[in-house]
């Protein structure tokens, strides 16, 4: 298998799976280095190709196009409120896509968390932990902005009403 044919095959295995796939993963199944991934994927993503790269491993966002894409500005500074304020998302029906941040020096930083399931959650949580990260809210004093896809605007003002009760909402 050449490099391009290679890199098409990276891009069919991406677009059929539903969850991320490790760049250590993909070597293993091409035989080549993860290095030669990086730079396959480096290469695809100047071809215009959508593949984002997260903690769990590179994927390919599928948008559904029967949902409504939205965002949200939130605070919070503790992990138990960052757990309760993406719970209420999903009990809204939200995939909750990234998180946004707008830093004094480097300007919008954004991480794609692709969260729509309890189970999704509770392992995101469990990494930073873990790996004791530190949320990107906190490089802001809490505050942040979520993007969220949201099955229809009723489901959204609900969503909106909860973290508003609970004191995560920002108004505009």
């Amino acid at each position: 298998m050449n490099s391009n044919e290679r890199r098409e095959a990276i891009v069919k295995k991406l677009k059929e799976e539903n969850k991320p796939i490790k760049g250590t993963e993909l070597a293993s199944c091409f035989q080549v280095s993860r290095q030669v991934i990086v730079q396959d994927i480096a290469l695809l993503r100047a071809q215009g190709i959508n593949i984002i790269a997260t903690p769990q491993g590179y994927v390919m966002l599928k948008r559904d196009t029967t949902k409504l894409i939205k965002t949200i500005v939130t605070k919070h500074t503790t992990y138990e409120e960052m757990k309760e304020e993406l719970q209420i998302m999903i009990d809204h029906g939200a995939k909750i896509v990234d998180v946004i941040v707008e830093h004094s020096i480097y300007g919008e930083i954004k991480g794609i968390l692709d969260i729509s399931y309890k189970n999704e959650l509770e392992e995101f949580i469990q990494k930073i932990k873990n790996d004791k990260a530190e949320p990107l809210s906190s490089l802001t004093e809490g505050v942040h902005i979520h993007t969220v896809e949201v099955p229809d605007e009723k489901a959204f003002k609900k969503m909106k009403q909860a973290l508003m009760i609970k004191g995560y909402l920002i108004n505009e």
